[in-house]
């Protein structure tokens, strides 16, 4: 009886190690890992704004609609709980996707108008924070593609057979990755100049 049971033990071992069942528990939590780098990188960025918008207020107050806009932005991102559950819902997924490119476009935007303000771009502390923000961005689209290959990996775990039929029987289903899209916008950083401005004449 005990043998037959030790048998059992070791065909069950056997049947999972073959069936997938490992590899979906190594790769949501390479997935896991990957998208509480994401999430810091992103918050980094968060952190960051207030100082930006701060420093080129005191030159450039009357751009009030473009730091708005950056303000906004940052709020709206702030309100999207980023749950462990955000990575498996397409929809929330894609709210969060949404506000992240809605605030790269909108820092875009404010850096943009810095270029009319010589004096702004030559403030030491507007420099610091700008070389701090094309650092932080580049380690968003580090983070962002590690998530996008762990996601790919497991999402061909998912629909590969035999372990399509793990899947099957255990409910994992593909989880929603950065699209192609928006890919272009989100991950490219914002242009940094940080060319000292021409001196008046």
């Amino acid at each position: 009886m005990r043998k037959s049971y030790v048998v059992l033990v070791l065909l069950l071992a056997l049947t999972f190690a073959g069936c997938g069942y490992n590899t979906f528990q190594r790769n949501d939590e390479l997935i896991k890992s990957n998208w509480s780098e994401v999430l810091n990188q992103y918050q980094r960025r968060a952190d960051l704004i207030p100082n930006l918008v701060n420093t080129v207020k005191g030159f450039a107050a009357q751009e009030k609609e473009v730091l708005l806009g950056v303000t906004n932005a940052r709020a709206k991102v702030g309100s999207i709980q980023a749950t462990p559950e955000l990575i498996n819902s397409p929809e929330a997924f894609g709210k969060f996707q949404a506000a992240q490119g809605e605030l790269s476009g909108a820092l875009s935007r404010l850096l943009v108008v810095s270029e009319n303000y010589p004096q702004l771009k030559s403030d030491a502390n507007f420099r610091d924070l700008q070389a701090q923000l094309e650092g932080t961005e580049n380690r968003i689209t580090v983070a962002r593609n590690r998530y996008i290959k762990a996601v790919q990996e497991y999402n061909i775990t998912v629909r590969s057979f035999p372990s399509n039929l793990t899947a099957m029987i255990f409910g994992y289903k593909t989880k929603p990755n950065f699209s192609v899209e928006n890919e272009k916008e989100v991950s490219k950083p914002p242009k940094v100049d940080f060319a000292p401005a021409p001196a008046k004449q």
